[in-house]
């Protein structure tokens, strides 16, 4: 009942240079129950009109003079007034059905006209019109609810990396080689080292006195791509010092389910000589 109530409130526009064909159609259309039903003699008009009202069926004479329905459809199609072209063209030249449809048009109604096949191809022109609106209404309400939950996803991350930079003494993220990226938190004071990796082979540049069998474990963790939780490291400073952290992290992928680094926190647990 909903779908014949919505098809007999669709906006149709008549467009025919001949008065007798306009008020035929018109009469057609309103005993079959049509309500919001409009005509112009003039094709000129039917661009602006359609931007106005959005029509959701145009019956377009092919055979008018000064400008005939394949330049108004030319004129539609140009105008970007409707990706979706909703015509139905009129003629009573057979060989010109095959070059409207390949115009834009999606159905055409030949003259004289027979009642029978009017009212038919406008009732399933107007179905399938309809079905495409609502699926494009549906498109659109699809692709805000994505952009709102991609919104609240980023507010969550950015929710996320404010509690856990308070929860620890710093926050992490790493690339896929093993580089910092972000740090937020003293980690520089703490460590005693430069932004590089937290695993990989020690040396003289500040990665020196962290207890190795530590560090495997953790290197153990990221090369398979495991989350850990209150992983221990200790490291021995220069000054003879003795530090210990714990570390969490979870790897991180992007949406082609790549491996694209670590995220993490740390929190230094004691220190002592």
């Amino acid at each position: 009942m909903d779908g014949a109530i919505d098809i007999l409130g669709a906006r149709i526009l008549i467009v025919d240079d001949q008065e007798a064909n306009v008020q035929l159609l018109e009469q057609l259309l309103g005993e079959a129950g049509y309500t919001c039903v409009t005509a112009t003699q003039d094709p000129h008009e039917v661009c602006a009109l359609h931007r106005k009202n959005r029509y959701d069926l145009i019956l377009l004479d092919l055979q008018m003079p000064g400008m005939d329905g394949f330049a108004v459809m030319s004129a539609l199609q140009a105008s970007g007034a409707d990706r979706y072209l909703p015509v139905i063209v009129l003629t009573a030249q057979p060989g010109h059905k095959v070059r409207a449809l390949q115009a834009g048009a999606k159905d055409f109604i030949s003259k004289p006209f027979d009642l029978v096949e009017v009212k038919t191809r406008i009732h399933n022109m107007l179905e399938v019109r309809l079905l495409y609106q609502k699926l494009e209404d549906y498109a659109k309400v699809l692709e805000q609810r994505v952009e709102e939950r991609t919104a609240e996803l980023r507010e969550s991350e950015a929710r996320y990396r404010s509690l856990a930079e308070l929860a620890s003494d710093w926050y992490w993220e790493q690339d896929e080689r093993g580089s910092f990226t972000k740090v937020s938190g003293p980690v520089l004071e703490m460590l005693g080292l430069r932004v590089e990796p937290l695993v990989g082979a020690a040396s003289d540049d500040g990665m020196t006195g962290w207890n190795e069998e530590e560090r495997q474990v953790l290197q153990a963790k990221i090369s398979e791509r495991q989350p850990f939780i209150d992983l221990e490291l200790s490291r021995v400073t220069a000054d003879g010092s003795r530090r210990q952290y714990r570390v969490s992290g979870e790897p991180m992928f992007n949406r082609s389910c790549r491996f694209v680094g670590y995220r993490g926190i740390g929190v230094e647990i004691g220190a002592g000589r």
